[in-house]
């Protein structure tokens, strides 16, 4: 994603979005800690929707400002980004902290939603030893920086498939992860570490829903996956082979024909 972004500016914090192409509107929300360019395959495949990429307050391009983070607010900047380029509605596609916000989206402005796409996320809130990871990964981005974060994270996030056959894809991630700014990391931690239980969500879902994930995903494991797509209405899992915790990235062959099956039913 070599173009200049478009800059959509929400209160005091600026935020970079990649908008291309025509037709409805796709609206793509990466998770922690990445940024727009994770779903790089899928915005250059897609051609026949409008796809709209922003980087989350604190990630990539857009403004890191020291505090002001929770999943509503991602939320809220998510339904002014629509508002800035023109869309009333989109199908919305999120990964991890990504599919924490799209839940988010579809409690605080359903409307919004035309369909929904969950990537490796999950519903349940942080389990008490998750917080306290939460903190620890806190303490290690104050302390020793992102490319610290980056090393902890690598091993959880990508397959091993992806470390052996893929060097430029732990390459790039390793860049997203060190390209974030740490008040980002802290505020997109302390975000996750507080959010909502999206369980009671679930039943309450009522747009076409696909769910996608890594067989080797081991954040957002497919049984849980399994569990969560039971209890949407309609709703189907899809597996990635040899992907883990970022399966539009590590099998984004795989991963976008299955959008492109989903999509074209809508």
């Amino acid at each position: 994603m070599t173009r200049e972004p478009l800059i959509v500016r929400v209160d005091d914090v600026e935020l970079a979005v990649d908008v291309r192409g025509a037709g409805p509107p796709l609206l793509f929300v990466h998770g922690f800690p990445f940024n727009r360019t994770m779903w790089k395959h899928q915005v250059a495949g897609l051609t026949r929707w409008r796809r709209i990429a922003p980087d989350l307050r604190g990630a990539g391009a857009s403004s890191a400002p020291a505090d002001g983070y929770s999943i509503a607010r991602y939320a809220d900047d998510l339904a002014a980004v629509l508002d800035a380029v023109g869309a009333s509605q989109a199908v919305v596609c999120g990964l991890s902290m990504g599919g924490y916000i799209l839940f988010e989206l579809l409690r605080r402005h359903p409307e919004r939603v035309r369909a929904a796409v969950f990537c490796d996320t999950k519903a349940e809130p942080d389990t008490a030893e998750a917080r306290r990871g939460r903190d620890d990964l806190i303490a290690v981005a104050q302390r020793h920086g992102q490319a610290a974060v980056a090393e902890r994270l690598l091993p959880l996030v990508l397959a091993p498939q992806t470390f052996e056959g893929q060097p430029e894809v732990v390459r790039d991630v390793r860049e997203m992860i060190e390209r974030m700014p740490v008040p980002g990391m802290v505020g997109a931690l302390r975000a996750l570490r507080d959010r909502p239980d999206s369980r009671p969500t679930l039943a309450m879902v009522r747009v076409p829903t696909l769910a996608l994930v890594g067989e080797e995903d081991r954040i957002s494991p497919p049984p849980a996956m399994e569990a969560m797509v039971a209890a949407i209405s309609g709703a189907r899992l899809e597996r990635v082979p040899a992907a883990a915790h970022l399966a539009p990235l590590e099998q984004p062959l795989a991963a976008t024909r299955i959008l492109v099956e989903f999509l074209e039913r809508l």
